[in-house]
């Protein structure tokens, strides 16, 4: 009898083990999403990414989801949440504002983040080979893109003199206004700088254009008004003034041109980098990455209904054409 319980304990013990084994693979990771505007439609590059490094929702993990819906002054209290959450990783996109709140609201938490500033001069990193502490991501260029932006409106609207930039005075620092500005004048075009932190204040900037003699409209970027697509869009053509964005979806929601980051690529690099922390990488030791898929679109339809004839140079090298 003796013999047949020692038996079955050390079974049991040896039971032990595996069981444990497989409880731990069993554990569910959890992210923190955290967005400056409204659910976009990125999942499935960011998914795919989570997926190549070993991680599928709904399997191995889990994803709590805050949106701040153009409203940045939650973006503490949503980050703050995700914290008290204990979740693994914080994923923070639509600009530099959700990545700040996050880094606010943890130091220990890895935050992974997607800016259009340079994150070394906004505090988020030390350096982009070694970022330092809980933070790394990728960095847009911002700036540099919308000095590529003024090129493209000029091509289109070749006798442009004064272009008015459309900004949010909350998010977009000073340096970011003068890189613009600097590129503005390289090219002899006036610059009009027109802030706009709220919906009625983007129905002011866009009724003062007549008074401004502009010919063009360049929109930065920034999460909040990609949270107001439909009414920027519709402004635009409300006014009849040629406009280019920063996002591809700006054009297919009938904006005339945009071009930017490949959202596409960046949403799956973000996703990649969330797994390998996941992993076990360390933020410190990933390098924040830079874009290097940029997109082109462009909408006939838009350029037609305001007597613009798009060159064909632009046509060929554009990866949309909207008709």
């Amino acid at each position: 009898m003796q013999r047949r319980e020692a038996l079955a304990i050390f079974a049991g013990a040896a039971m032990a083990v595996p069981l444990a084994t497989l409880a731990q693979q069993k554990r569910v990771s959890v992210i923190g999403y955290l967005g400056t505007g409204t659910p976009d439609d990125n999942s499935a590059p960011f998914h795919e990414g989570l997926r190549e490094t070993g991680y599928v929702e709904g399997q191995n993990l889990a994803i709590e989801r805050r949106w701040a819906e153009g409203h940045y002054d939650r973006l503490p209290a949503l980050a703050a949440d995700l914290v008290d959450r204990k979740v693994d990783v914080i994923v923070t996109v639509g600009g530099g504002a959700s990545a700040l709140a996050a880094k606010k609201a943890t130091s220990k938490i890895p935050i992974v983040f997607a800016t259009g500033g340079d994150p070394v001069q906004n505090g988020l990193v030390l350096s982009f080979a070694r970022p330092g502490g809980n933070l790394t991501g990728g960095s847009l260029i911002a700036a540099e893109l919308d000095a590529k932006r003024l090129e493209l409106l000029s091509e289109l609207v070749p006798n442009a003199g004064v272009i008015a930039l459309i900004l949010n005075p909350g998010t977009q620092e000073p340096r970011y206004v003068r890189a613009v500005q600097d590129a503005a004048r390289a090219r002899g075009l006036q610059l009009h700088v027109m802030k706009a932190g709220s919906e009625s204040e983007i129905d002011a900037a866009f009724a003062t254009l007549v008074e401004l003699h502009a010919s063009a409209v360049m929109v930065s970027p920034d999460g909040f008004f990609n949270s107001r697509r439909d009414q920027i869009v519709a402004l635009a053509s409300r006014h009849a003034i040629p406009t280019i964005y920063w996002l591809r979806r700006f054009a297919e929601a009938g904006g005339l041109i945009s071009y930017g980051t490949s959202t596409t690529d960046l949403a799956h690099r973000l996703g990649v980098y969330a797994g390998q922390i996941l992993n076990g990488a360390k933020p410190a030791d990933l390098p924040v990455f830079q874009p290097s898929k940029f997109e082109l679109a462009i909408n006939l339809k838009t350029a037609k209904a305001l007597g613009i004839t798009v060159p064909q140079s632009l046509l060929a090298g554009a990866d949309v054409v909207i008709e």
